[in-house]
């Protein structure tokens, strides 16, 4: 015997050792990660749901941006129309046949606003319009162009009547300059 163990040659056979204390705290380490990975999970979908509460929010302060300078042009375009076709019909270069026309004018641009800003509060009181927050936004865009435009038109119409105004107060000074000589 001492012979084979001194060439090196022995082998031992048998079963295998296992620690069971590493067995353990394997299986420790893996209950440990498997609830961080639940929590974590968890957490990944809390935070979904803030984002899609937050994009809600951020949508409707938009809307209501769109909402505020919509009132906001609206108001402007009373007040011009109110005071630019008191001046046009106060002067006294505007014939009496024409006073109607040019009334209607201006009055139609502000029919279209009071219908627009109806629809804009049928648009964001009345669930029966379904449609998605993107949706409404872009008709409330739409709106807003709108009464830009509507303004725009006012500041044009009051620009002819002007013109027409001036154009009439020069033909009164050069007929009026004639009779004098």
């Amino acid at each position: 015997m001492f012979l084979v163990c001194a060439t090196g040659t022995a082998t031992a056979q048998g079963w295998p050792v296992y620690d069971n204390t590493n067995f353990i705290s394997l299986g420790k380490q893996l209950i440990e990660s498997a609830k961080q990975t639940s929590q974590l999970l968890q957490t990944v979908e809390f935070l979904k749901q803030q984002k899609e509460r937050i994009e809600k929010v951020n949508t409707v302060i938009k809307q209501l941006k769109a909402v505020r300078e919509i009132v906001s042009n609206n108001q402007k375009l009373f007040d011009m129309v109110r005071d630019d076709l008191r001046n046009i019909l106060d002067s006294p270069y505007i014939r009496p046949e024409e006073i109607r026309s040019i009334s209607d004018a201006f009055n139609d641009i502000i029919d279209r606003s009071l219908e627009d800003l109806e629809f804009m509060q049928q648009l964001l009181t009345s669930n029966s319009l379904e449609m998605t927050d993107a949706e409404r936004l872009e008709v409330l865009r739409q709106q807003k162009e709108n009464s830009r435009v509507m303004m725009a038109e006012v500041e044009l119409k009051k620009r002819r009547y002007q013109f027409v105004i001036e154009l009439r107060e020069m033909q009164d000074v050069i007929n009026h300059r004639e009779a004098v000589r």
